[in-house]
């Protein structure tokens, strides 16, 4: 039963079961030192250069389970220790350097980082290169490649440098904390904090005195998750881990076409407010762009927010695929709504600490939405729903959208909006290729994502959005 897409998903799990495990037993603190030992036994093969190492990477993740850095206002965070296997990164030359007779590389350099063995093969003086790569561009043989780190590739905002300590290390100024680092490192060595333990207190405390009412707000790329299994279950099992109810995210989507098509007519250009790395992009990228965000909080807090209007003991806890979204809720305009948010690799190792097997459960039901708020999950679903939001309220607009699927169209799109040159009036903005499908916390990243959300959203009960809002009196 495949539950993951890469090892170094499934070894964080562990490490999140672990720590949740013995969160319930309350034996945490008194066991904490062991954990690494539990998952990581003294005869046990490693990839690092001895046991003792990867358990201290492993007390490291252990760390970042709990909450991680406190002084970090960052939610992704590099474990030094275990970014150390990567090449140094730069620009190189290869080994089909044929040591010619034209020397272009070093004419180009302007810096006299290029120097010659004796048999006329090439090699770069790091000390004195600026990593301007004109040598790459003019070697006949492309024998000079410019090696980046995976994080670095991953990384379009380009917030991941490499320190003097050969680890790399995230510029929180320009970082949009979209995880696509968190997904891409093949060793596990930079992740996102967790809050896990402050979820498990609310639902503990919830139980013990009934103070107040855990809710689990589900954002719709779950139906693309959790494929071993029915997302009845799925909702059934949060039910099991002592969630008061779960309602969808996808509700909140409705609410937020609905106002947001409106708001649209009104002003006559947008750039959607629905995904907080993209928002925070346009924050540290494009300022003076700002104005023309859409005034609507997003789904998970505009939901949230009418949640807490009508259940003054409602704690929100939500769910879903972005690590984006642990940042969002620490806004200021979302902190007073949204309680705490989980990712899936989270709420998969919450199942698990508590020996609950979804498989085994009936189904249950989860139907608070239309078809429109469902297929915000994916690329071009919010452009969808804005439109059929203006046909419902029957508000005349010309609606050009722009979809952007994946940050680097974002900047695109936002370059042609500065210098006026967009035909749009619209610009749907999401940081991850496909959407919210495509979110660093999902258990599974794939082509047929798609059409498995598509496929949930026709089977919502509310076909429009006006039948999802106007049971709500909104």
């Amino acid at each position: 039963m495949r539950k993951f897409d890469t090892k170094v998903q499934y070894l964080k799990y562990k490490v999140l079961r672990e720590v949740a495990r013995q969160a319930w037993d309350d034996t945490l603190l008194q066991n904490l030192l062991d954990i690494p030992k539990t998952i990581v036994p003294g005869k046990t093969s490693t990839m690092r250069c001895c046991v003792y190492k990867e358990r201290a990477i492993l007390g490291e993740r252990v760390r970042i389970a709990m909450g991680g850095d406190k002084d970090n206002p960052n939610v992704i965070e590099v474990i030094d220790i275990a970014c150390d296997e990567c090449p140094a990164a730069g620009y190189e030359v290869t080994s089909s350097c044929r040591g010619c007779l034209a020397h272009r590389c070093e004419d180009v350099c302007k810096r006299g980082a290029i120097s010659f063995d004796h048999n006329h093969v090439a090699h770069i003086d790091k000390s004195k290169c600026v990593e301007c790569g004109q040598c790459a561009k003019v070697c006949p043989y492309s024998a000079i490649i410019n090696r980046k780190r995976p994080c670095q590739n991953a990384c379009k905002v380009k917030a991941i440098s490499i320190n003097e300590d050969n680890a790399a290390a995230i510029d929180n100024n320009k970082c949009i904390q979209c995880g696509a680092c968190v997904y891409q490192c093949p060793f596990g060595a930079i992740s996102d904090k967790s809050y896990i333990l402050n979820v498990i207190d609310m639902i503990k405390k919830s139980e013990d005195n009934g103070k107040y009412k855990v809710y689990a707000m589900v954002a719709p790329s779950v139906s693309s998750q959790f494929t071993y299994a029915k997302l009845g279950q799925v909702i059934n099992g949060l039910k099991q881990l002592g969630f008061y109810t779960v309602v969808e995210a996808a509700l909140g989507a409705d609410m937020v076409a609905h106002a947001e098509s409106r708001e649209l007519a009104e002003k006559g250009f947008l750039t959607s407010s629905c995904c907080p790395a993209f928002v925070q992009y346009i924050k540290s990228s494009f300022p003076d762009l700002l104005p023309l965000v859409s005034h609507n909080l997003s789904p998970m807090a505009t939901l949230a927010k009418y949640i807490k209007s009508t259940d003054e003991k409602a704690k929100v806890v939500f769910i879903g695929p972005c690590t984006a979204k642990k940042a969002e809720a620490q806004l200021e305009s979302v902190k007073p709504y949204v309680d705490c948010v989980l990712t899936f690799e989270e709420l998969q190792a919450l199942f698990d600490s508590r020996d609950i097997d979804i498989t085994s459960l009936e189904e249950d039901v989860l139907d608070n939405a239309s078809y429109f708020g469902r297929i915000f999950a994916r690329s071009g679903g919010l452009s969808d729903a804005v439109k059929q939001g203006l046909k419902e309220q029957n508000i005349d607009f010309d609606l050009k959208t722009l979809p952007c699927d994946g940050i680097e169209a974002c900047r695109v799109a936002l370059l042609k909006k500065s210098k006026n040159v967009l035909d749009a009036n619209f610009i749907e903005g999401m940081a991850c290729v496909g959407g919210c499908i495509g979110g660093a916390g999902c258990l599974t990243h794939g082509e047929k994502n798609k059409a498995q959300v598509d496929e949930y959203g026709r089977e919502a009960f509310e076909k429009t959005i006006g039948d999802a809002v106007a049971l709500l009196n909104f």
